[in-house]
C-alpha cells in the first residue's frame, strides 16, 4: 500500500523556496534546506486545509529546523512556529535581517505596520 502524502504539494514547495529567497529564515544558509511547518501538523497530518499552504511554511535549514523545536519561547516570539488556536496568516514571521512579515497563503509576504517602525 502507497503511504499517504501528508506534506505540501511541490508546486508549493516551490513557491516557498522562491518566497524565502532560496535560504533558512533563521540563519540564511542555503544547504540542507528543508520545509517547516510554523504550525505542527501532528502525527499522521493535520486535517486543516491551510496545513501546508505556503503561509504556514518556511524554508529553514536542517539545524535550525532542529533549533524551532528546542527554543519554543524564540520561536513563537518571531513566528518562526505558531501556536494553536491562532492562525499563520496573522502571527509576523523575522527574517534574518530582522524584518518582519505577515505570510500568505499565495507565497507573498507583506510587510506590517508594527515592522515598519
Amino acid at each position: 500500500m502507497a503511504r499517504r502524502r501528508t506534506g505540501p504539494t511541490d508546486v508549493v514547495r516551490a513557491i516557498v523556496y522562491d518566497r524565502d529567497g532560496g535560504a533558512c529564515v533563521r540563519c540564511s544558509a542555503r544547504q540542507d534546506l528543508t520545509i517547516h511547518h510554523r504550525v505542527n501538523r501532528g502525527m499522521g497530518g493535520a486535517r486543516e486545509p491551510w496545513i501546508n499552504q505556503a503561509h504556514n511554511l518556511l524554508t529553514a535549514c536542517t539545524t535550525c529546523n532542529g533549533w524551532f523545536e528546542d527554543n519554543p519561547r524564540e520561536s513563537y516570539e518571531n513566528g518562526w512556529k505558531v501556536r494553536r488556536p491562532q492562525l499563520p496568516g496573522e502571527v509576523e514571521v523575522r527574517y534574518p535581517d530582522g524584518s518582519l512579515y505577515v505570510l500568505t497563503p499565495d507565497g507573498v509576504r507583506r510587510t506590517t505596520v508594527a515592522a515598519a517602525r
